[in-house]
């Protein structure tokens, strides 16, 4: 039998054209007032995947 994809890992993990897998950095969900511009800031945007978790995510992602 086939493994079936991760649903909660492929919504949230996405697979550069190099194969490096990227995420969302987390904390800017909800409260955002209390939180400087400068560190909202710095939250967005994608960063790559921590090297420890790099396998496991891709097993999860079935690459």
């Amino acid at each position: 039998m086939k493994n079936k994809t991760h649903s909660g890992t492929k919504k949230r993990i996405k697979v550069t054209g190099s194969g490096k897998l990227m995420r969302e950095k987390a904390g800017k969900r909800h409260l955002l007032e209390k939180k400087s511009s400068h560190k909202t800031r710095e939250l967005a945007g994608e960063t790559e995947v921590a090297p420890q978790d790099d396998k496991r995510l891709r097993r999860m992602l079935g690459i």
